[in-house]
């Protein structure tokens, strides 16, 4: 199968539709094989624009909604990320990717899922992301404050204390909501004066946030 060229193919779909516009975004899209994200049962479907099962209950998410939440990040190439719900790993791909010069944290609740992460991380080179296994809804308090905050599970409220990681100037984008098939993608921008700007961006559906300021449970 000729994955380089189905890549290219969804991208162009995805640039035309309007969901990718930024160069760096575009790039870190041709240059992450999504297939090297998937398991081996699903990796003919990579390039079809749905999300795919990795096991244990999740997701690797949509390339659309991957695109959507990327373009939402505005991340820079000197950026310190942290991302909660690594899954297969390929958003933190994305995100590394662009970030060149800076870092991706990204914690996973499900060990094995974590291990998964980091065996697909390093069979693409990517280097510049550290996984981490934990409740995401803490964020990680010691590598703070991080200029980009990425949440891909569903939150039933903003945690608190992303909110606190989240530096000032930056931009943290999740989804929130307590409704089992549809959630708000949220954005929060800090701004230096330590104020918030939030928007929504359309509706969304993730697998939940489980934690001290998610979900109890894996059911809503």
């Amino acid at each position: 199968m000729d994955y380089e060229k189905l890549r290219k193919e969804l991208v162009e779909k995805l640039i035309k539709a309007g969901t990718l516009k930024s160069k760096e975004i575009i790039d870190a899209f041709l240059s992450i094989p999504r297939e090297e994200f998937c398991l081996p049962a699903y990796k003919d479907k990579a390039y079809i624009d749905v999300p795919l099962p990795i096991g244990w209950g999740q997701t690797i998410s949509q390339p659309t909604t991957v695109a959507i939440m990327t373009e939402a990040l505005k991340p820079k190439e000197d950026s310190r990320i942290l991302e909660v719900g690594t899954g297969s790993g390929y958003q933190a791909a994305i995100l590394a990717f662009i970030a060149k010069n800076g870092f991706v944290y990204t914690i996973e609740r499900i060990p094995q899922l974590a291990k998964f992460a980091e065996r697909n991380l390093r069979k693409v080179g990517i280097k510049n992301v550290k996984v981490f296994i934990g409740d995401g809804s803490l964020g990680l308090k010691e590598y703070a404050p991080f200029d980009r905050i990425i949440v891909t599970c569903c939150c039933p409220k903003i945690p608190p204390p992303l909110l606190e990681q989240l530096a000032k100037g930056g931009i943290m984008v999740l989804p929130v909501g307590d409704h089992p098939m549809y959630q708000r993608m949220t954005v929060i921008e800090k701004r230096d004066e330590g104020d918030l700007r939030m928007y929504e961006i359309g509706f969304f559906s993730f697998v939940p946030l489980i934690g001290i300021y998610g979900f109890k449970s894996d059911s809503f």
